[in-house]
């Protein structure tokens, strides 16, 4: 028996890896698992919180079913004891009292719920949750009274054009001075701004973002982000659909002040597309609404001059 029979062998190394498998394909497999950890980590993407939308419009309905609620009580009450001397409901449609106080209870009831609870879900104050944005509208300067003064030269041209009734139901109203000059100070405060928050406040960028979330969940298409201000970016075809169904219910709250008719129902479309423009295009609720201010300042001032100081109706 020789020596080498005795030698003893050396032991195998096992190799760390299976002979099929190389150095780059285990640096892969490490890959895959830090991009396995890295998107159990990550959160998911949150689309960016467009307001106001849809739902806050229909608490914003509530709340304007509340005040019809609280207005109807009222003038419930004022008819039982015979408040300015009114006893039927017909005399409350030409009883500026009733008719003027019936609305700013509407609207200082909806205001009263909407200032306090909107900012509790939005995480923001009322005003900028509906961007106000009063400092771009003074930044636009002698621009939007000018807009403005647009629009009373196309009411000029409508009612030489396709001039509405003779009587109208609001004329009914302006039997007096008083009753002329308080529609006047209403005209120009309280009822321009509630309109707007209402219409292009809400019912504009919910409808316009409504139609934008529904076009991105058929096609699968990212949600635009929000502008610098938090302002929501929408397409165009969402703004002009929006403003247009926003037109109609505007301009229909009024028809009935103007009896129906084919002119100034026209003319207050065309008012209320060019109020969703300035909008739009400034993202600022403050412009428009300074807008449609002064549009009613100017129409009340050319009935003041044009009566003499309210005095002269059978001028109008």
């Amino acid at each position: 028996m020789n020596d080498q029979e005795h030698t003893p062998r050396e032991p195998e190394l096992i190799p760390f890896f299976r002979p099929d498998q190389t150095l780059p394909q285990a640096a892969q497999t490490n890959e895959e698992a830090a991009e396995l950890f890295q998107s159990w980590s990550q959160p998911e993407a949150v689309a960016p919180a467009r307001i106001p939308h849809l739902g806050h419009l229909a608490l914003l309905s509530a709340f304007l079913l509340f005040g019809f609620v609280c207005m109807a009580v009222l003038i419930f009450v004022a008819l039982q004891f015979h408040w300015d001397g009114v006893t039927t409901q017909d005399q409350i449609k030409t009883n500026v009292h009733y008719l003027l106080g019936s609305e700013a209870v509407l609207y200082l009831v909806t205001l009263a719920l909407c200032f306090p609870l909107f900012p509790l879900l939005w995480n923001k104050s009322f005003f900028a949750g509906i961007h106000w944005r009063g400092a771009t509208a003074l930044q636009l300067g002698w621009r939007l009274p000018a807009i403005s003064l647009g629009c009373f030269v196309l009411a000029l041209l409508d009612q030489w054009l396709l001039p509405g009734p003779e009587h109208a139901p609001i004329e009914d109203i302006f039997r007096s001075p008083g009753a002329a000059w308080l529609m006047f100070g209403f005209g120009v405060t309280l009822a321009p701004l509630f309109e707007e928050i209402v219409f292009r406040g809400f019912l504009l960028p919910s409808l316009a973002t409504a139609w934008d979330w529904a076009i991105e969940k058929s096609t699968g298409k990212p949600a635009r982000p929000l502008d610098a201000n938090g302002h929501p970016q929408w397409s165009i075809f969402a703004m002009v659909i929006a403003s247009v169904l926003t037109t109609i219910p505007f301009a229909l709250l009024h028809a009935d002040q103007q009896g129906h008719s084919l002119g100034p129902f026209l003319l207050l479309v065309t008012v209320s597309l060019i109020l969703c423009a300035v909008r739009l295009v400034t993202r600022s609720l403050a412009a428009s609404t300074l807008v449609h201010a002064c549009y009613n300042f100017l129409i009340f001032l050319t009935m003041l001059v044009g009566t003499g100081g309210f005095r002269h109706f059978d001028k109008m």
